[in-house]
């Protein structure tokens, strides 16, 4: 196919739409609304990448290109600490200037970031409760029933590590994907003969924790942003603001992989 001749920086990034997307509902408007618009904007196509790279690592572990898998696990290690150096930005704004505008928020919560759950589902973090708060039929909740029924990250790489040679116990390969990701103490033994003997696969074992640290700073850092910013206020939309965002730090999302540590 030849090139367009008019196709033009603006016309492939499509800069006219991007740049009418930031529509700030405050009188005057509020100086720091547009920071507000363009933070959460920008965080919800990072959600958009990561999601797009980590099916991709899923699919490759899937193919046994352990290689490029873990090429593309640091790539969605680096986007990570994008957006929690996005919180930097964040917090450049005082609680007044947060408050001069936040009440136009109304229902408006990071709650309804469908992408972010899809995020916590594909992790292996599936709660039920997630997909009740879209629309029977809209886009949001339908991605988010593909999610919730799909293989976790987590059991691609079970799956790899059987086709791998290692023994994965059957009731883990076969397990009920919606289910939490439960500690096991079958899992952490064969892990335990990875790390020994097994430096191809015990380097993809950190890249796994080295994701599942960037998603817990990412959670602490997001906690203490609010609690900065509001304290102990409750959320928009109604969510109990830093209470709750407190009850998802320090959870392993890959349990087996912390439990290891200490069976070296």
């Amino acid at each position: 196919m030849s090139p367009d001749p008019a196709l033009t920086y603006g016309r492939y990034l499509r800069i006219e739409e991007l740049l009418a997307l930031q529509q700030p509902l405050s009188p005057g408007p509020e100086h720091d609304e547009l920071l507000f618009i363009i933070i959460h904007q920008v965080y919800e196509l990072w959600f958009k990448e990561l999601l797009h790279e980590a099916d991709r690592a899923a699919a490759l572990l899937a193919q046994d290109d352990t290689p490029r898998a873990q090429h593309t696990l640091k790539r969605v290690l680096t986007v990570l600490k994008v957006l929690v150096a996005q919180l930097d930005i964040l917090e450049t704004m005082t609680p007044i200037e947060f408050l001069s505008f936040r009440e136009r928020l109304e229902a408006a919560s990071g709650f309804q970031s469908d992408q972010f759950r899809q995020l916590e589902f594909l992790l292996g973090v599936k709660t039920p409760a997630a997909l009740t708060r879209f629309p029977e039929g809209s886009r949001a909740r339908l991605a988010l029933q593909v999610r919730y029924e799909a293989p976790t990250l987590w059991d691609a790489f079970l799956r790899y590590l059987a086709r791998e040679g290692y023994e994965v116990p059957a009731a883990h390969l076969e397990r009920d994907v919606t289910a939490p990701i439960a500690p096991s103490d079958d899992v952490q033994a064969l892990l335990v003969t990875v790390d020994r003997g097994d430096s191809k696969n015990a380097e993809l074992c950190e890249r796994l924790v080295d994701l599942d640290e960037g998603i817990q700073e990412w959670r602490y850092r997001h906690l203490k942003m609010v609690q900065r910013t509001i304290g102990t206020r409750t959320g928009t939309g109604g969510s109990s603001g830093a209470e709750y965002l407190g009850t998802t730090v320090g959870h392993p999302i890959f349990p087996d992989l912390w439990a290891v540590r200490t069976k070296l």
